[in-house]
């Protein structure tokens, strides 16, 4: 009786250690591809009511809008004019908002590692000898930092805590790289952990602005 119970148990519990997985995935596919479909939205709306009507691929759509409009904006901007124009919107208007700041600051970190003006990737010290991941947030510029200490897989929730910079190392990662880690429960953390690293406080630059305003590049 007990070895086909056996049996039962272990070819269920297997198939499930397979399916899981690839549900999992699907869903963060599927709020992938809602979020694109989101974000194109506000984009849409400035055109006639009705053209996307009857668009049979949504996501399709979405992708073109976004990557359309973030050409024209970086063809705008490649222009003395155009320049002047975003420098006046982001000091005068844009700036001025925190959460701007954090999203462009955010956003910035997913290309260059260690890009200024972008959220930096780091390794936080303790003095038991663990060591954790962390974003670095904010240089307040008298030795500590405000760092982000993700979750997983919930890559952009966790903590916020002040460190002393002796305690970081920056790592030669961007935030997709880590991010990409934390969303699979931390794998791939040694090749991350592997990669270059330096001191926080050799690396700071001082010119950085540290009021958390950027400037469009």
């Amino acid at each position: 009786m007990k070895q086909p119970i056996e049996f039962l148990k272990t070819t269920a519990l297997g198939g499930l250690f397979v399916l899981l997985p690839v549900l999992l995935l699907y869903l963060l596919m599927a709020e992938a591809l809602g979020l694109i479909v989101a974000l194109a939205g506000p984009i849409a709306d400035l055109f006639p009511k009705g053209t996307f009507d009857e668009i049979k691929h949504p996501v399709a759509m979405g992708l073109i809008l976004i990557m359309g409009v973030s050409f024209l904006i970086g063809l705008i901007l490649r222009s003395e004019n155009g320049r002047r124009l975003g420098h006046w919107i982001e000091r005068t208007l844009l700036g001025r908002m925190p959460v701007y700041s954090a999203l462009k600051k955010l956003t910035t970190g997913f290309g260059e590692a260690g890009k200024e003006g972008a959220f930096k990737t780091a390794v936080l010290n303790y003095p038991a000898g663990e060591r954790e991941i962390v974003y670095i947030v904010e240089d307040h510029g008298n030795g500590y930092l405000t760092v982000l200490l993700p979750w997983a897989p919930a890559a952009f929730s966790g903590f916020v805590k002040v460190v002393n910079q002796d305690r970081l190392e920056f790592l030669d990662a961007n935030l997709g790289d880590v991010s990409r880690v934390l969303s699979h429960w931390g794998v791939g953390v040694r090749d991350l952990l592997e990669k270059k690293t330096t001191d926080a406080q050799s690396s700071a630059d001082p010119s950085e602005d540290v009021s958390g305003r950027g400037v469009i590049p």
